[in-house]
C-alpha cells in the first residue's frame, strides 16, 4: 500500500483515538503516525520528530477541550514550530467563539466529530490540497449575521475571496472563473495586501467575519 498522508490524532478520549486510528488506516493513502492525549503531548511529539529529523505529520486532527493544554493553544504553538503541518480541529462544539479562536490560531479546518469517516477522509485530502475546510454546522454558525460588505475589492477579487471563503483551492477557483492558477495566485497576493492579512486562513476568517461580497 502507498500510504503518503501521515496523520497525528490528539484527543483526551482513548476511545476516540482508537476508533479514528482504526478507521482512517483502512484508507490506502493514510497512516496514523502518532496519537496524543493533550496539547502538551502533541507538542512534545513534534519536538521529538524535529530533534530526530523524522518526517513530521502532514495533518493533525486536534480536539479542543483537553486537560493541561487545550487544542487551540496547542495549535498556535505548533503553527509556530512547524507551520507546514495542516491542523484540523475535530470537536463536538461548533460555537462561533471557538471556531474563530481556532482559525486565528492557525487551524486550516474545523470539523464536528459526528462527521462521517468517509467524508472526513475526503476533507483531509482537500485540506492537504490547500483548501480551508469548515464543517457545514460550523459554517452556518459563523455566517449567521451578514450585514457588512467587503467594499474595497474589485468584482474579480470579490469572486476570488468568496470562493476562498467557501473552501475552494486555487485550481478549483481557476476552473470556476475560467482563469489561470497564476492569475488566482496574483489576485490573492493583491487581496492579502489590500486587507493587511498574512495568509489564506486569515482571509477566510476575514471573509466570514465581514460578510459576503455584493455579487455572492
Amino acid at each position: 500500500m502507498n500510504r503518503n498522508i501521515k496523520i497525528m490524532i490528539v484527543d483526551d478520549d482513548p476511545m476516540v483515538l482508537d476508533s479514528l486510528k482504526l478507521v482512517l488506516e483502512k484508507k490506502e493513502d493514510m497512516v496514523v503516525v502518532a496519537t496524543a492525549g493533550n496539547g502538551n503531548e502533541a507538542i512534545g511529539i513534534v519536538d521529538k520528530y524535529q530533534n530526530e529529523q523524522k518526517e513530521l505529520p502532514d495533518v493533525i486532527l486536534m480536539d479542543i477541550r483537553m486537560p493541561n493544554m487545550d487544542g487551540i493553544e496547542a495549535t498556535g504553538q505548533l503553527k509556530k514550530k512547524a507551520p507546514e503541518i495542516r491542523i484540523m480541529m475535530l470537536t463536538t462544539f461548533e460555537d462561533e467563539h471557538n471556531i474563530r479562536r481556532a482559525l486565528r490560531a492557525g487551524a486550516e479546518g474545523y470539523l464536528i466529530k459526528s462527521t462521517e469517516i468517509s467524508s472526513m477522509a475526503e476533507k483531509i485530502r482537500a485540506l492537504l490540497s490547500g483548501s480551508v475546510i469548515l464543517d457545514q454546522k460550523a459554517l452556518e454558525e459563523l455566517t449567521k449575521p451578514k450585514e457588512k460588505i467587503i467594499k474595497s475589492l474589485s468584482p474579480r477579487e470579490q469572486d476570488i475571496i468568496r470562493l476562498v471563503g467557501r473552501g475552494y483551492s486555487n485550481k478549483e477557483i481557476a476552473a470556476e472563473l475560467f482563469i489561470s492558477e497564476g492569475t488566482v495566485r496574483n489576485n490573492l497576493s493583491v487581496i492579502l495586501e489590500k486587507l493587511h492579512l498574512r495568509d489564506r486562513t486569515q482571509l477566510v476568517v476575514y471573509y466570514l467575519s465581514n460578510g459576503q461580497p455584493d455579487n455572492s
